[in-house]
């Protein structure tokens, strides 16, 4: 018996990185699982996104536990194509019970462009509240949503860091809010909203050049051994980044009914990121 047995998810992001590790821990408890990413890249993002051969392979894995799987190639940022995609889904799959809205980009380094505002807006915030806008309509009483954020959320403006820096750090700061306001609106029906705010974590989104220059921009070209220096520099805890599963057992958390009276909650997985930076004020 899982602690998710009979609920269905809906997950964006779910090709790779941290989204497929949600689709795979909850299918690990029992959910079923509605699978959505992009699998293209974006124009104004700096590194490569995934591809349809990733999101097969997460289908394969969700499978391997035992639950079903369905998969759709979609661009968040479509609201009309969102709001079809899952209500097929759910059509199919028979009720939604959980949405994790997690896909998300941040193009760094000097390959940003104007682009990278637009496309970083677009997709990590209008692609969140497509996600939970268009699933709400099907959430049953006492679901669950859970919207991907940021330690970068929680540390404030980042406008020195470029567009799509700048961008990132704005989208997730109003997703925060987003879900604290959301979360009064749905209460009444049981209905629990949270978002989750890790540190770097150890996907695609960190191991690329631009963000490689973040964190070493006292080199022309640094590599990731140059970057794996300073990665611990962001945490209080001695650690370069957390694993993806770390967040997903957050994930499986605020999915479950151990979390059935926890809402409105930014929920930091950041080995102590935030309060190394932010003194205390009682």
């Amino acid at each position: 018996m899982g602690k998710l047995d009979n609920k269905v998810a809906v997950v964006s992001g779910a090709a790779r990185g941290q989204g497929r590790s949600h689709a795979i821990a909850l299918a690990a408890e029992g959910a079923d699982i509605i699978a959505l990413d992009i699998c293209a890249d974006l124009e104004g993002n700096t590194y490569p996104l995934s591809r349809p051969e990733d999101l097969d392979e997460t289908a394969l894995l969700v499978e391997k536990e035992g639950a079903r799987c369905f998969t759709a190639i979609l661009d968040v940022r479509e609201r009309g194509a969102v709001w079809e995609t899952i209500a097929g889904a759910v059509e199919e799959m028979g009720h939604l019970d959980i949405v994790v809205a997690n896909a998300g980009i941040c193009p760094m380094g000097k390959r940003q462009t104007l682009q990278s505002w637009s496309d970083t807006i677009d997709t990590d915030l209008v692609g969140v509240f497509n996600v939970i806008q268009g699933s709400m309509p099907h959430l049953n009483d006492g679901a669950s949503v859970i919207a991907t954020g940021s330690l970068a959320a929680q540390l404030g403006s980042a406008s020195n860091q470029g567009p799509g820096g700048s961008a990132y750090s704005l989208a997730k700061q109003m997703v925060a809010h987003y879900v604290n306001d959301l979360s009064i609106q749905l209460a009444k029906r049981m209905i629990r909203v949270n978002a989750l705010h890790p540190t770097n974590v150890n996907t695609d989104m960190l191991h690329n050049e631009g963000m490689y220059r973040v964190f070493r921009p006292d080199l022309a070209s640094p590599t990731r051994d140059d970057a794996e220096l300073s990665f611990p520099a962001m945490q209080a805890m001695p650690v370069p980044y957390i694993e993806p599963h770390d967040v997903s057992a957050a994930v499986v958390f605020l999915a479950s009914d151990d979390s059935r009276y926890i809402t409105g909650t930014q929920l930091r997985i950041d080995a102590g990121g935030f309060v190394k930076a932010k003194p205390w004020k009682g």
